[in-house]
């Protein structure tokens, strides 16, 4: 594929202009993310014919006209697997390709096969096996190489055709609204900040609501500090101390100090802070504090998942959907518990589509017994 290195302001206003109103653009990104909470954008390709442009974003002053580009409703954003480049966008525009089509998730909701890679889908598609040498390559040392633009390049050179393809076989199969809102759904959620992080950490079922309020508090304090720091969550403090200090709920720096392996320097620097969190949740009336978290599933409930499962294969080869783009193992638990009468809060993505075709459904045969 040709491709054109756009590395001034004016340059990459021209291309914007030239191609505005465009009834599709393909996007990808190249970032590096090695000892930073948010990603480094390093490049950005885009395709609206058969040209590759390798837009340099460290060449650019003003990035109105792509956030113009990304915000035109009249021109479809081609993205493959779009999650974390939508957080790049996130971060570096503080706007998102919208209306975004996601090739990865098209093909698995036409039943063409699930969370295949962009690699992977375009030897399906095209037969062509594409290099992978530039994979881990430095994409913020400047001057890019020939190789490093080439592969950039071949990374949006066949997201155009393979659109293509699954635009059309979506709107013969009636289903190019779900992908459109699969991809608004995507948009929603992007980011980096995880306002409930808390949640993802293991073993938090086994904390009792005040020390699941203290977790709640280190864990958004984590995020605000790995935010302000731009350094990863790790580095900050990592989730098994989180737990073993909510764990613990230490009053004083004493006894925060005898907590886990919690280093010196963490302690000097953020002592304070994490006595804080752990006050605040001391301080909380009982009416305030977060439910308890559920346990895993026990037997009984294991054996009802697996048949919730064999009902959703069931749903999804008659609407011709890959399973697991119907519904995920956690929306499964979550229904589970729903059905034993535990409050639970409902994922953006049960709505739409997927509601009347499975949702619904499901909890009809919940609530009946019949699973």
């Amino acid at each position: 594929m040709d491709w054109t290195l756009v590395a001034s302001q004016e340059a990459f206003e021209a291309l914007l202009a030239e191609h505005r109103g465009a009834p599709a653009v393909a996007v990808d990104t190249e970032f590096m993310r090695r000892n930073t909470f948010y990603p480094q954008v390093a490049l950005l390709q885009l395709c609206f014919t058969d040209h590759a442009w390798l837009v340099d974003p460290l060449a650019l002053d003003d990035t109105a006209p792509l956030v113009a580009l990304f915000e035109d409703p009249a021109t479809t954003k081609v993205l493959h697997s779009a999650s974390e480049d939508l957080e790049v966008f996130d971060h570096w525009l503080g706007a998102l390709p919208r209306p975004l089509f996601d090739t990865q998730r098209a093909a698995g909701l036409l039943d063409q096969g699930f969370g295949l890679g962009y690699r992977g889908v375009v030897e399906q598609a095209f037969g062509v096996t594409l290099d992978k040498g530039e994979t881990r390559s430095d994409w913020l040392r400047r001057p890019l190489s020939d190789s490093q633009c080439r592969y950039a390049a071949l990374d949006v050179a066949y997201l155009l055709p393979l659109y293509e393809r699954l635009h059309a076989d979506a709107e013969a199969a009636g289903k190019l609204p779900w992908i459109l809102e699969e991809g608004e759904v995507a948009c929603a959620g992007a980011g980096s900040r995880n306002p409930a992080y808390y949640l993802r950490v293991k073993s938090a079922w086994k904390l009792a609501p005040r020390q699941l309020a203290a977790l709640e508090r280190l864990c958004a304090w984590r995020e605000d500090e790995a935010a302000r720091r731009d350094k990863p969550r790790s580095w900050i403090l990592d989730d098994k101390l989180c737990l073993a200090i909510a764990q613990v709920m230490p009053a004083d720096t004493a006894a925060l100090a005898a907590v886990g392996e919690l280093p010196p320097a963490v302690l000097r620097r953020c002592g304070a802070a994490l006595l804080g969190c752990i006050a605040a949740a001391r301080a909380l009336p009982e009416a305030a504090l977060p439910a308890p978290l559920p346990p895993p599933l026990d037997s009984e409930e294991r054996k009802r998942l697996k048949a919730l499962k064999a009902r959703v294969r069931a749903l999804a080869a008659a609407a011709s959907v890959a399973p697991e783009m119907l519904l995920a193992g956690r929306d499964l638990e979550l229904l589970l518990r729903e059905a034993r009468g535990l409050p639970i809060n409902e994922p953006a993505s049960w709505q739409g589509w997927r509601r009347a075709l499975a949702i619904e459904p499901l909890r009809a045969a919940l609530a009946e017994g019949a699973l």
